[in-house]
């Protein structure tokens, strides 16, 4: 009689690990729960035949469902994002999950956390080592993989590396550029989470994953550059402490910036590790930076094709790969008692004669700017009135996403340093339908950054205005102007 194959769980799979974690290990045969706060996230190619559920380890009542047969759980959340607050957050949800997985029976938990420098005091690192403990503090055994580094398409060092070396031909910079850490291949780190669990001396154990070699920031840099073909000149001076380096990547990376903040404070130390265990137990060909580098831009290549947006992938990035992985975004959103085929009706007669909806002097601008430069700003116009179909113009944008009733993507045509996508959700509500309107721009470089700064406080108000103006169509039955 076979053994049934054990159930694994990825709590946080829509995060940058998870997402790339679920189809590894669909793809080693392996039956997959992938868990998400939202599963609209979880709505990915190739993901069909993992079980996408959702759940939020600070609402403990969400969690035993989910926990329910599984016999490895993958925990991967961390709550940088939210700000100032993380830490405190970070460690209840690591004690609701251990209980929870207690409660459920779970034999084993994989925790990836993040080296630890002697003596440090990062928040951003305290609080990864403290989740772990708190794990371990629970019954289930605990397999933590601490990594420093990792070179891959979205992982948030490796994106301020790029946009550094895209954005600056020349950088001043603190001290810390010389500070040495040993970068770790995607790849590598993806193999050693989906094989650790098969090795019974690994519960319990904390394991350190690092690369063949240990460079400095700097090096990366320089490093990156040159398979680009940059060559950035790099200062280092000793008057940017990290507060002040936070606030300038915030500036000149798209990283977000509670994220970018809480990793500048890490970043004061060498970051040594003691690889050698982890590397006896499961043992692979590690890929060196220049390697891993290659690696991650070939990756981005593959994957470029993405039925939505979505965070990175390079058909939103006119597929360049020197604009930025990260989207500055905006947007605004309404409710209209219409219903989600009323209101459809609206956001596809968007363009044309209609124009939209609201602020149309701010747009004329626009255009008449960009035809002033030699853009198509002026060449207004639609195939159709009322109907649009993938590929479609509208005025000087295209079509590039379609999903009647629920999601319509445009792919920004007009001169610019970066690439623009504007794309209209539509969301079922008690009151009838919710219709959000979000702008995301992928600037190229420091001038895609410029460009995006001063238009930024215009573009809540636009969309607010725009998508109150769709609810307010909709509702009176009115989707485009009458033709004559």
């Amino acid at each position: 009689m076979s053994r049934k194959r054990e159930l694994n769980l990825v709590f946080g799979a829509s995060g940058y690990i998870g997402g790339h974690l679920v189809p590894r290990l669909l793809a080693a045969g392996k039956p997959v729960r992938a868990v998400a706060r939202d599963t609209a996230s979880l709505e990915r190619a190739g993901w069909e035949s993992a079980e996408r559920v959702s759940a939020d380890a600070l609402r403990p009542e969400t969690l035993d469902p989910v926990l329910a047969g599984v016999d490895t759980a993958y925990y991967l959340v961390h709550s940088m994002g939210a700000g100032k607050d993380f830490g405190r957050l970070d460690l209840e949800c690591a004690d609701n999950f251990a209980a929870a997985a207690a409660r459920a029976g779970v034999r084993r938990i994989v925790y990836l956390g993040g080296l630890i420098p002697a003596g440090a005091q990062s928040e951003h690192l305290v609080s990864r080592k403290e989740t772990g403990d708190r794990l371990r503090a629970g019954p289930v055994p605990v397999t933590e993989i601490r990594a420093g580094i990792i070179v891959g398409p979205g992982s948030a060092a490796f994106e301020v590396i790029r946009d550094l070396v895209n954005a600056l031909p020349a950088m001043v910079t603190p001290r810390w550029v010389r500070a040495r850490t040993p970068p770790i291949a995607l790849d590598n780190l993806l193999e050693y989470l989906v094989r650790i669990p098969e090795h019974a001396a690994a519960a319990g154990g904390i394991y350190d994953a690092a690369g063949p070699e240990e460079l400095s920031y700097e090096e990366l840099m320089r490093g990156f550059g040159e398979l680009v073909g940059r060559k950035p000149l790099i200062l280092p001076v000793p008057v940017l402490t990290p507060l002040l380096s936070s606030y300038w990547l915030g500036l000149v990376t798209t990283v977000p910036t509670p994220v970018a903040r809480a990793l500048i404070g890490g970043l004061a130390h060498d970051i040594p590790a003691y690889p050698e265990p982890l590397r006896r137990l499961v043992p692979q060909r590690l890929l060196d930076y220049r390697e891993a580098v290659s690696t991650a831009l070939d990756a981005e290549r593959r994957s470029a094709v993405a039925a939505r947006w979505t965070e990175g992938a390079l058909m939103y990035r006119n597929y360049r790969q020197d604009y930025a992985f990260y989207a500055k975004r905006a947007g605004g959103s309404a409710v209209s008692r219409a219903s989600p085929e009323d209101v459809w009706q609206v956001v596809t007669a968007i363009g044309g004669r209609n124009r939209y909806y609201a602020l149309d002097f701010l747009w004329t601008l626009r255009e008449l700017a960009d035809w002033f430069v030699g853009g198509p700003g002026l060449s207004r116009g639609r195939r159709h009135e009322r109907e649009l179909r993938v590929g479609d113009t509208v005025d000087s944008w295209q079509v590039i996403g379609r999903e009647p009733e629920k999601r319509l993507t445009l792919l920004f045509g007009m001169k610019a340093p970066g690439a623009g996508i504007l794309e209209f959700e539509l969301e079922p509500v008690e009151e009838g339908t919710r219709v959000t309107a979000t702008a995301y721009w992928h600037p190229r470089g420091a001038w895609g950054l410029l460009y995006w700064y001063p238009l930024a406080p215009f573009h809540g108000l636009i969309f607010d205005r725009m998508t109150d103006a769709i609810a307010r169509r909709a509702e009176a039955g009115t989707p485009a102007v009458v033709a004559s």
